[in-house]
Formats: structure tokens, sequence, C-alpha cells
């Protein structure tokens, strides 16, 4: 592993007590509720709210990021609301490595990051990684929020960019939702902004073509 890269995101985390919000993303609540529950694998889970509300919506589910610190409360929070059973979080660099088998749900939220992240590879992986008749799930931030100075000079993908990364083939795949979205955000200060978001929603239909 480069620790590098784990060091900056241990970093972050000892920031404060709480870096997220707890609240899942609205994105997947709004594509998981409907689905009848399985598997499922969160990717970059930080302190677990999304993991968290899919083992509490009735998800066997996985959470894996970098930071022990992150993976440590969302542990914490796990066994405070009774859900210890439901879900099990790893500790992984997702750039160097990804976790065995296949899931019904694969979610990416906001897999973004200013230290080394593939996420061409991952989003392969993730790809690879769900079962016939499930759904891969891909947030990401399609500009910088107002409140984020340090990055408005950053390029973000396109939602194009994101799927001619992960090869999707005609036949495998149906594509349920692929664009800009917006939302609106409070920042961290209390700031009011709509911010725009890039969601792929796509869903395996078969292993090969």
């Amino acid at each position: 592993m480069n620790e590098s890269e784990k060091a900056h995101w241990e970093a972050r985390y000892a920031e404060r007590d709480r870096i997220w919000s707890g609240r899942v993303n609205p994105w997947l609540a709004e594509v998981a509720g409907p689905l009848p529950p399985g598997r499922a694998l969160d990717l970059g889970c930080g302190e677990g709210a999304d993991a968290l509300w899919l083992a509490e919506s009735g998800w066997r589910t996985l959470g894996v990021d970098i930071s022990d610190t992150a993976l440590a409360r969302a542990t914490a929070e796990a066994e405070r609301r009774g859900v210890a059973d439901q879900v099990c979080f790893r500790q992984m660099n997702l750039s160097d490595d990804f976790p065995d088998g296949t899931f019904d749900l694969v979610s990416a939220q906001f897999l973004q990051s200013l230290v080394r992240l593939d996420r061409e590879s991952i989003f392969t992986a993730a790809a690879g990684a769900v079962a016939p008749g499930g759904v891969l799930l891909i947030v990401d931030h399609g500009a910088a929020p107002p409140w984020a100075q340090h990055i408005h000079d950053h390029v973000f993908p396109t939602v194009e960019d994101v799927l001619a990364g992960i090869d999707v083939k005609p036949g495998q795949w149906e594509r349920l939702r692929a664009g800009a979205l917006e939302r609106e955000a409070v920042g961290p200060e209390g700031q009011q902004a709509v911010l725009i978001d890039n969601v792929i929603v796509l869903r395996r239909t078969s292993l090969s073509g």
C-alpha cells in the first residue's frame, strides 16, 4: 500500500471526530430504495453512513475504505445501531486491491481524491463485481462546491469519461441513468448551494454479450 495515500486520509479524519454528515447519500437512497435487498458493496465507505443505511434497509453490506480511523467509527456506529451482524467493514486501498465476490449493488459515492486513486481500474473491477441483474451506481462531483476554493482549478471527469473507462459492452448492461443532476446542499459553515452531481446507474443484464 502507498502509505502517503493512507496518511493523507488518516490526517483528514483526524481533523474532527466526524467528517461527514452521517446521512445517506441521496442518490443512493433514491436508486437502492426500490430494489430488493441483497448483497451490497460500498466503495470508499468513509464513516459508514451509506453502508449502515443499506444494512438497516435489509442489505448484507460490505464497506471498504483506506482509513482505519473512518472504519473504526463505522464499526462503532454499526454496533450502536444494532446492525453489526448485517454489515462489515474492511480496510483496503482500492487502487491496489479489490474485494472478492459478486454483489447485487455496487455503489461508489464521490470516489474522488486529491491523492492517487486509480478510478479506471476501480470502476472496471466494480463493474466486474456486479452480479447479473445487479446495479452499478457511480456518483461524482460534476464541479467543485462553492465552499471548496482550493479545488476550483481541478478538472472533473464527465459522465462519458467515466463510461468510456468502464467499457460498458452492448448486450451486457442496461443504462438506467447517466447524466448531470442538480442537488441542493449545505456547506460546512451552513452555506446553501445547488451542486452538480454526475450520476451513472447501470444494470447488468448478462455476463456476456
